[in-house]
């Protein structure tokens, strides 16, 4: 069986680890999951509003900041380098911590300049200690690719590692949505994939090809969707409001699914449950 745990974790490309299992916030339950050592690391952003209230439940939880993973976004509107220098000086600010452990560009919008500003200003403050890793969210193929050219450049200029690397890639992934080209691209070059939506927000418990695995490892459909994503390779986030099933949520470490089980999973689908900011135009 492949080895999970709440202690589990990725190494990513800036050499700092993240935890395998993750949590998409929703305010009402922050303390109790940490207090109650269920998660480590809570996905947070600028246009969520719940980035003070986040870093209130860190300290809160008596817990050593280092055993907490934070993340952050630059939110669609402060894109361009101005906008998301002044968003990291706010995140900081609000939350009073003193570094950001993954901090990600929310979304390929603003254009090439903004796309562009946003990086080089998360690059920067990686360099001054601000943030420890960098990434992005919703990327297509093709900002991706742009992205990485960009970090050349940047590279260029001022020295090899100064352009930042890209740590880690969110994305809406479950079996519905697996989006293979932007995997394997990832997987190439060593970035971290963080799975939003992974259990589809409950849309598709009742699907045939789920019956099967809840009946025989006597799990839920939402354990059998975040086991898939464990063992995919993702980092799943998971949300829910509720305290039974946030630990219910987190007990997906007791069984594996076998690769013929993984495999009933590949439908093919391309059917997001969310925004899907990866077609976006490179002009958008």
């Amino acid at each position: 069986m492949t080895k999970f745990d709440i202690n589990s974790k990725y190494r990513m490309n800036s050499g700092y680890e993240i935890p395998v299992l993750g949590y998409g916030i929703r305010l009402l339950v922050l303390f109790y999951i940490l207090s109650n050592l269920i998660l480590r690391q809570l996905n947070s952003g600028t246009v969520y509003r719940n980035e003070e209230p986040s870093a209130s439940a860190i300290k809160k939880s008596g817990l050593p900041r280092s055993e907490i993973f934070f993340t952050s976004k630059v939110p669609p509107k402060g894109m361009g380098y101005d906008g998301t220098k002044a968003a990291i000086q706010e995140s900081l600010q609000k939350t009073g911590l003193e570094y950001i452990d993954l901090y990600l560009i929310h979304a390929p919008y603003g254009g090439k300049e903004g796309r562009d500003g946003a990086w080089k200003a998360l690059a920067e403050a990686q360099q001054a200690g601000k943030i420890r890793s960098l990434g992005v969210s919703n990327y297509g193929v093709h900002h991706l690719d742009e992205l990485e050219a960009y970090i050349k450049e940047l590279e260029a200029q001022n020295g090899k590692g100064k352009g930042g690397s890209i740590d880690v890639g969110q994305w809406e992934l479950h079996p519905w949505l697996a989006r293979p080209d932007i995997v394997e691209w990832c997987e190439k070059r060593k970035i971290v994939l963080e799975a939003y939506c992974p259990i589809v927000r409950g849309k598709r418990f009742d699907e045939p090809i789920l019956q099967p695995l809840v009946k025989k490892y006597n799990k839920t459909p939402a354990q059998v969707l975040i086991r898939w994503s464990l063992q995919k390779g993702f980092v799943p986030l998971p949300k829910s409001v509720t305290h039974s099933r946030i630990e219910e949520n987190s007990k997906v470490y007791d069984f594996e699914l076998t690769a013929e089980e993984m495999k009933s999973l590949e439908t093919g689908d391309y059917s997001p449950c969310a925004w899907d900011p990866t077609v976006a135009s490179s002009s958008d």
